[in-house]
């Protein structure tokens, strides 16, 4: 199965979004200890591959977990993911899911939407 770099970057670009410069220019400091803060490359692409794989295996309301053994990362972090609401327009399906990131205490919730035309591939929405 090929990985479009466009899917695999989906939740990295969600916690980028929502994590990054802006929470520094709002001066909001708390955000740099939210579970995106310990997160590191390896991290972030197993738990895109996870993501990835649950809104394209699991049915709504069933979950998965997540967590970064084995990625040499020295703070635990694990998630839950769940799709939770699929809707078909045509030959487009879309998919919301929720993914409960956990570390060091700190728990952070994202909602990302992936949809896909036919049998393709599941492609992340940003949201406007």
């Amino acid at each position: 199965m090929s990985k479009s770099p466009r899917v695999l970057s989906g939740i990295a670009a969600v916690l980028l979004l929502a994590f990054g410069a802006s929470a520094q220019a709002a001066n909001l400091g708390f955000l740099h200890d939210t579970p995106a803060s310990w997160m590191k490359q390896a991290d972030y692409d197993s738990l895109t591959h996870a993501v990835r794989d649950a809104v394209a295996n699991k049915a709504d309301g069933e979950s998965s977990t997540w967590n970064n053994d084995g990625l040499r990362n020295s703070v635990k972090i694990d998630a839950t993911i769940t799709p939770t609401k699929t809707e078909k327009d045509g030959n487009k399906t879309c998919r919301d899911t929720d993914v409960v990131v956990n570390a060091k205490g700190q728990t952070m919730t994202l909602h990302p939407q992936f949809c896909r035309e036919g049998e393709g591939q599941w492609v992340y929405q940003k949201r406007h």
